[in-house]
């Protein structure tokens, strides 16, 4: 089946309005392609331009949203979907900021946030530093501080954190997610 012209315009016009094309304009035909696929069974079916104009605008919204998935601009959150933004990390400074006894390093992160924000931030990488500097005071012996240190800071794989550590990397693994829990926990205590 194929589409008369003015409902090719129409959704040309509705892909067009939407505020996820902004920025994403090198993925029209994506988005023209899917929104095409998911209403030509339907479509036929319409007779009040109207309704035809509220479906198509559904059908094209979520067209978009999958097209952004697929192509990794988009991510789901627990309260939305955001950008993802592509920042060679070769092209950023590294900073470092000291906390108690544990040195945090992090690259910069370009948010479309005003300072409040980034300052909301900045606490709780510092909270992060330091819940992790106390969970492993209290238990140095399964060695929290270096398995973090070796997986996030270096980007070892577990099999090479086991290695170095003389562990087993089902441990290390064991460990990584008990640390997870821990931090979590205590973000939410």
């Amino acid at each position: 089946m194929e589409l008369a012209q003015d409902k090719i315009d129409l959704i040309e016009k509705l892909i067009k309005a939407n505020r996820k094309f902004i920025n994403n304009e090198d993925l029209y035909e994506d988005f023209f392609n899917e929104t095409c696929k998911r209403s030509l069974p339907i479509i036929s079916t319409i007779s009040s331009d109207a309704t035809l104009e509220v479906y198509l605008r559904k059908v094209a919204t979520s067209s978009i949203l999958n097209v952004l998935k697929d192509s990794g601009r988009l991510r789901r959150t627990k309260s939305a979907y955001v950008p993802t933004k592509e920042v060679p990390l070769s092209d950023t400074p590294s900073y470092s900021n000291v906390y108690s006894d544990i040195k945090v390093e992090y690259e910069p992160i370009d948010f479309d946030n005003g300072p409040e924000d980034i300052a909301i931030q900045n606490e709780a990488v510092k909270l992060v530093a330091n819940f992790l500097n106390e969970i492993d005071k209290n238990e140095p012996d399964k060695q929290y501080l270096e398995i973090y240190k070796l997986r996030y800071k270096e980007g070892r794989t577990q099999a090479e954190i086991a290695s170095e550590l003389n562990l087993s990397q089902s441990e290390v693994s064991k460990r990584l997610f008990k640390l997870m829990q821990k931090i979590k926990k205590s973000l939410n205590d």
